[in-house]
């Protein structure tokens, strides 16, 4: 078996790419920063990572420019994220992901997570980014997402449980009798 080639040692843009945001972790960062999620805890409690995992992950998001990092608290020091122009351009990659995602992984007959519309016209459009009404192909620039209720709903579960659990105070280690 041959060792698997650099991504500095190739042309492949394929590999490039995966090198930057080949992981379950990095692609939903880029998914919450484009929902509007800006701040640490807000990641945190929507993908489920550990705070370990979240921080070397914007870390590296950072050193690799897709994302800044800008003060919002100066006591205690807090930041939050912003996609960068290069981060912003991996929306087509999250949109194709989605639609694969919606045909390919969920259970039959089942309703899109999110509903996906053309902002000139306010139409919803097809799991292939068409517009039924314009009968156009919608670029990424001139989409507009909107989660389903059910998944507004799961999202909002979600950050409730990251909340309590974080204001639980610590369970006491049991002592053997």
């Amino acid at each position: 078996m041959s060792a698997p080639i650099p991504d500095d040692e190739t042309l492949c843009p394929i590999a490039h790419s995966t090198g930057l945001v080949g992981d379950r972790w990095s692609i939903l960062i880029v998914r919450e920063l484009l929902m509007g999620q800006s701040r640490f805890q807000d990641l945190q409690a929507q993908t489920g990572a550990t705070s370990q995992m979240l921080a070397a992950r914007l870390k590296r998001l950072e050193a690799d420019g897709l994302i800044a990092r800008q003060a919002y608290s100066e006591r205690p020091l807090r930041y939050e994220y912003r996609l960068t122009p290069k981060g912003e351009h991996l929306k087509p990659v999250i949109l194709a992901l989605r639609t694969w995602g919606e045909q390919w992984c969920k259970p039959q007959g089942g309703t899109p997570a999110t509903r996906m519309f053309h902002r000139r016209c306010e139409t919803e459009l097809e799991l292939d980014g068409r517009c039924p009404v314009c009968d156009v192909l919608v670029p990424w620039t001139e989409m507009r997402g909107q989660p389903s209720e059910a998944w507004a709903q799961e999202r909002r579960q979600r950050a409730a449980e990251f909340t309590e659990q974080r204001r639980a105070p610590p369970k006491a280690e049991e002592t053997p009798r």
